[in-house]
């Protein structure tokens, strides 16, 4: 980067930009943790020497920091994929279940915009069909903040909520589904070209709670892949241009993350087996009646507190999703 000419070349630039900035991600941290671990070896050897406690008030707090920070960056060092450092683009889709169901969808955007905002990242609803009586049929966020899809990639499946139903009178316990699909928004350091005859574009108007401008003009833009049939939307601007440009972004992740599929052959067949959005594929399940249980069904981890959940805080399943994978060696 020092080089004279490195500037010479703009797009081979960008990319060894991006690779020093992933490198860095895990560098800064370790030479951080290493420094760390020489300062605090350091203060416990003093304390020894001279054989007093004077130290312990500063030692004590200083390891239980330690041992915090190098638990965060064991975590971060897990996602070494090549897509990981990416934004993500997070798609739930009501099941079984009727309006419940659609109510149920809405609960997990929710889930997934606090979560991301707990973070400090920032989220935008690209795409959103009203499910009718109540919440969403299906809906797209688009999360921008680092290793937002190697966090959130432990999402993908189906997810089984149990409770009172707030929509049946006789106040029955029922079981709703929704899907969730995590795919990597890809930067400009991975080209992909698509060729004009491999693609169909479509006009629409946009219904739903949208506005007046929204309902009388075809603002919304939806994208075909002729070869794979994959096909991604955008509906939530009023311009058509940004909606066509955030439909295009879409169909890009499904395009990269359809080629990450065929190279990680476990799991596409993992993928390839998720089956219907309804009873026996969740990947967990969210209890809230006639006890309160939040389980992963492939990593046995759990949690009690069901809203706490459901408020976002899903970095326990994140990580023990991750830590299997590792453990798999399939990361």
């Amino acid at each position: 980067m020092e080089g004279a000419s490195f500037w010479n070349d703009q797009e081979k630039a960008k990319a060894v930009i991006a690779e020093m900035k992933t490198l860095n991600g895990v560098l800064k941290p370790f030479e951080a943790l290493v420094k760390q671990a020489e300062d605090l070896s350091a203060s416990i050897d003093l304390a020894d020497e001279i054989e007093t406690d004077e130290f312990d008030e500063e030692i004590r707090p200083a390891s239980e920091k330690a041992e915090k920070d190098l638990a965060t960056f064991e975590l971060q060092s897990m996602l070494s994929g090549p897509n990981d450092h990416c934004n993500a683009f997070v798609t739930i889709h009501a099941g079984a279940g009727g309006t419940e169901a659609c109510d149920w969808a809405e609960m997990l955007m929710r889930m997934y915009m606090m979560w991301a905002e707990n973070r400090g990242f920032t989220t935008q609803i690209t795409d959103r069909e009203d499910g009718g009586a109540a919440g969403i049929a299906q809906a797209t966020i688009h999360i921008k903040g680092e290793y937002a899809y190697g966090s959130l990639r432990a999402e993908s499946g189906v997810h089984r909520l149990v409770r009172i139903s707030p929509y049946d009178s006789a106040a029955r316990r029922q079981t709703s589904f929704s899907s969730v699909d995590v795919l990597p928004e890809i930067d400009e350091t991975i080209d992909i070209v698509l060729k004009d005859e491999d693609l169909k574009r479509d006009v629409f108007r946009c219904g739903g709670p949208g506005g007046q401008h929204q309902n009388k003009t075809e603002s919304g833009v939806r994208f075909t892949h002729l070869p794979t049939g994959i096909a991604a939307e955008s509906r939530s601007e009023r311009s058509q241009h940004k909606n066509s440009a955030n439909a295009m972004a879409l169909l890009k992740a499904k395009l990269i993350r359809r080629e990450e599929e065929k190279r990680d052959a476990e799991y596409a067949k993992k993928y390839d087996e998720k089956g219907e959005i309804s009873f026996g594929n969740q990947i967990r399940s969210y209890v809230l009646q006639p006890y309160q249980l939040v389980k992963d069904t492939r990593t046995g981890y759990e949690v009690g507190n069901p809203r706490s959940v459901l408020d976002g805080n899903l970095d326990g399943f994140i990580e023990a999703y991750l830590r299997m994978k590792l453990s798999k060696g399939s990361a």
